[in-house]
């Protein structure tokens, strides 16, 4: 158990968060004064939550500093008043599992006739819920970020998404942001450049797993519906930008909008 939990927040040991910094080369590609926001951040972060390991996983600092400074890394700008953190009040619990795992899933058609499947799951975020992931996936981050792919960004992203009550591919949006006036306006504004964007990697998915195309960078999970696609490609742009901006140039200044509030986002 992550040993300053329920304690008043302390520093992250030097040599801890060195060594993080190293095994995730797009947390130590940072500039200075991020890599020290984040790491105020993420100790803000594990003084809050409670890491249970599963199946006997023994919870190491190693495990949850690297957890929580890749769930901190997209709240890094968007609160300047140091209350970022509100965007995961909803949870305390991150649970852990060694690989990826298998959930047992019912479905009811619309006949009433109840469905059984498999589902196999590398994460999951639950609504005013706790959140898992796997540490192999996490482990790896570092070689998976050219594949534009991170577990924990990915279910941070559905918690963001989730904190105005829903998950439907909009995180709750300033007012005025991008310059739209009204809450409707700006959810307009901002599935006006997500739809296509996720329509256009739909169709390049079905081309290549049913027609013999090109395969996608991005994990073809994001085809699934605009959720995921939220999730799938804001991994990318935390972890890859350079690509992510080859492949998604729309989206670009639209998550930086988000993501980047409090700091100029112009070139």
């Amino acid at each position: 158990m992550w040993p300053w939990l329920r304690k008043p927040a302390r520093a992250i040991p030097e040599g801890l968060w060195q060594h993080t910094l190293t095994r995730y080369p797009f947390l130590e590609q940072l500039s200075e004064p991020e890599r020290s926001r984040l790491r105020a951040l993420t100790g803000r972060f594990l003084d809050q939550k409670e890491f249970h390991g599963a199946h006997g996983l023994r919870i190491t600092d190693q495990i949850a500093v690297a957890i929580a400074a890749q769930a901190c890394l997209p709240l890094l700008h968007v609160d300047a008043r140091g209350q970022a953190l509100r965007w995961y009040r909803d949870f305390v619990g991150i649970v852990v599992h060694r690989h990826e795992v298998v959930a047992e899933r019912e479905i009811t058609d619309h006949v009433g006739v109840v469905h059984h499947y498999r589902e196999v799951l590398t994460g999951e975020a639950m609504d005013k819920g706790p959140v898992m992931v796997n540490w192999h996936d996490v482990k790896h981050a570092g070689s998976l970020a050219s594949q534009g792919y991170n577990v924990v960004i990915h279910e941070f992203i559905h918690k963001i998404d989730m904190q105005d009550g829903r998950a439907d591919g909009c995180p709750p949006l300033p007012s005025g942001f991008m310059g739209k006036r009204g809450p409707r306006a700006v959810r307009r504004h901002w599935f006006a450049v997500l739809r296509p964007a996720y329509e256009s990697f739909r169709e390049q998915t079905i081309l290549a797993e049913r027609f013999g195309g090109p395969r996608t960078w991005l994990n073809p999970y994001g085809a699934t519906s605009i959720v995921e696609f939220l999730a799938v490609s804001c991994e990318a742009y935390f972890v890859n930008r350079n690509r992510f901006q080859q492949e998604f140039p729309a989206l670009v200044p639209l998550y930086d909008a988000f993501f980047k509030r409090d700091e100029p986002t112009g070139p």
